[in-house]
């Protein structure tokens, strides 16, 4: 009988060898995965992952946990791995997989559940996992025999992996970690499912026929790219068809570097962020005269179409997208079910053979139309980036560390303002720069630990993350965890002192504000200095860069506690006369 072969050290564990575990931690290794994110449990599992190459990254909490391997994920193009004990620690990965699964990202929670001898009798945090996994994966189920722990493992890789990823549960009994797999016979799986997408599909090719020539015949045609860009890994075939087609590209702000924000036919980021002073804000003409429409990747959420009003109503749309269901959800639209990457390269293609005189002719004007608009935005963001402001406006450090970045640093930006921040100062300077944005939920405190994970996955990268004080309060606890792992980022905290989405969104809808809204002062850089890392308090704007210089040459986290203007809110359209602060 052909049988698993044995590790080669044991590490001193009490437990039989092979064991349930060494076969988790075995099929994990040969999808790939060099690292997890998890704390002390499953025991037994980490016990034997050393064996495997697997290294722990061990979160301080759950939630962190979960976003970090989101993080991990989108920076490193595979299936991230987070793991948890059952009960309370299970419940707290809900919100990062929820995240997860709006936005798209494949991660595999491995999460112990109760001893299968103990099921339903109210043993120690027992708790119906699949019910409370349901809401928050694509995919969840219970390991019920140690024969089938390669085929649940590979289910779930392929369940996060595979058409449009998102989280997969995999509950593992206590017991069966620790159950010896002596005489067992081997799995003879040997594929690698570790990375996304694990299958691409090609939309119909007439369709894609038909799309190329609506859009070679269209007047003013326009295409907005969403995150799907970046998780097909498509960004060169929409640069491509940008360029050969003549026609301008769009991003929401999941799509932010799927394009260059420098060509001179990239509009940047549109949606809700194209109030006064945004950097599209002159652009609405160009999109309101659009009469076809091309969606790649993108869920027409409320955010990125303005509330489902940015986009003409006589305009045709086309779609392109690996989900089914997105497509025609919020705008009827000629269906390209299938990969962004294979599509938009077909398309491509399909348009090289169709007279695009029109197009040709009709560039030059676009240009000169964008080119304007960004001209004129500029001028009108130049008062607020007067370099003796105190309290320190948010646009003058955008400007700084836009001053810095390089094509392939990182930005991560937690929830609330931060993300609006960086969408509207801060330039992708290549197709493929990555902008991490936590917009599938948008859940304060996913910015640090999503940036820790990013930086896990890109070590040779800049890596800065962009938070708000009352975002960076959900997690100060994985400081320690930057400090005790080597993780180095720079954090920068724009420290108002007040929930300032909460607070001004409450003034404009209802005249004024919760008493929640006011938070009392906190020193963050001196929390950093607690636990390890660096930190610097920065009231006066000149201080800034230099700080930011020292904390990329930093061998460990620094974070930035930037106090700046309360009453400094970004160019959301919901705001636009509203507010006289």
């Amino acid at each position: 009988m052909n049988q698993n072969p044995e590790p080669t050290t044991t590490s001193g564990h009490k437990m039989p060898v092979p064991c349930g575990a060494h076969l988790v931690a075995r099929a994990l290794q040969r999808h790939g995965v060099e690292l997890m994110f998890g704390q002390s449990l499953p025991s037994a599992l980490y016990l034997v992952t050393p064996e495997f190459g697997i290294r722990q990254i061990a979160y301080r909490e759950e939630n962190a946990g979960a976003a970090m391997a989101d993080g991990y994920a989108r920076a490193s193009g595979r299936v991230a791995v987070v793991t948890s004990q059952n009960g309370p620690a299970a419940a707290l990965l809900v919100a990062g997989l929820a995240e997860a699964l709006k936005a798209s990202i494949p991660i595999v929670a491995l999460v112990q559940d109760v001893r299968r001898t103990q099921t339903d009798k109210n043993a120690f945090q027992d708790l119906d996992h699949p019910e409370l996994f349901r809401a928050c994966s694509k995919w969840v189920r219970r390991v019920p025999q140690l024969s089938r722990i390669d085929d649940y493992i590979d289910m779930a890789f392929t369940a996060a992996a595979s058409g449009r990823p998102g989280p997969a549960v995999l509950l593992l009994p206590q017991d069966l970690l620790v159950e010896s797999a002596a005489g067992l016979e081997a799995s003879t799986r040997s594929d690698n499912l570790g990375r996304y997408p694990l299958d691409r599909t090609l939309a119909d090719p007439e369709k894609i026929a038909q799309a190329a020539l609506l859009l070679a015949t269209a007047k003013n045609p326009l295409i907005v790219a969403g995150g799907g860009v970046h998780i097909s890994g498509a960004q060169a075939e929409l640069a491509q068809l940008q360029e050969a087609a003549g026609i301008p590209v769009a991003t929401t702000v999941m799509g932010k570097g799927a394009v260059d924000e420098r060509h001179p036919l990239s509009l940047g980021v549109i949606g809700y962020f194209m109030g006064a002073g945004s950097r599209t804000q002159h652009l609405r003409p160009l999109i309101d005269s659009a009469d076809v429409v091309l969606f790649v990747g993108d869920r027409t959420n409320q955010n990125g179409t303005d509330s489902w009003t940015l986009f003409p109503k006589t305009a045709r749309y086309i779609h392109i997208d690996v989900d089914s269901q997105e497509i025609g959800r919020n705008y009827e639209a000629m269906r390209l079910t299938g990969d962004a990457k294979l599509t938009l390269a077909t398309l491509a293609r399909a348009f090289a053979g169709i007279d695009a005189a029109q197009r040709r002719a009709a560039r030059p004007g676009v240009e000169q139309i964008i080119a304007a608009a960004h001209q004129r935005a500029a001028a009108d963001a130049a008062p607020r980036l007067n370099p003796d402001a105190v309290p320190i406006r948010p646009e003058r450090l955008m400007r700084e560390l836009d001053a810095v970045l390089t094509d392939d640093a990182l930005v991560v930006a937690d929830a609330s303002y931060a993300p609006i921040w960086c969408a509207n100062y801060l330039l992708a300077r290549r197709a493929g720069m990555r902008f991490l944005a936590g917009r599938g939920l948008a859940g304060l405190g996913w910015g640090l630990p999503a940036a820790l994970g990013a930086k896990l996955a890109a070590p040779n990268k800049n890596v800065f993350c962009v938070t708000g004080d009352g975002g960076f309060a959900h997690v100060w606890a994985e400081l320690e965890s930057a400090k005790r792992l080597g993780i180095v980022v720079t954090v920068i905290v724009l420290n108002n002192q007040i929930l300032g989405y909460q607070q001004h969104a409450e003034d404009v809808l209802y005249g004024a504000h919760t008493d929640a809204c006011a938070l009392s002062a906190v020193d963050h850089a001196a929390i950093a200095r607690a636990c390890g890392c660096n930190g610097v308090r920065i009231e006066q704007p000149g201080d800034f860069a230099p700080a930011l210089q020292n904390a990329m040459a930093s061998n460990v986290t620094t974070v930035l506690d930037v106090i700046i203007d309360p009453r400094a809110y970004p160019p959301l359209t919901l705001y636009e006369g509203k507010l006289d602060y």
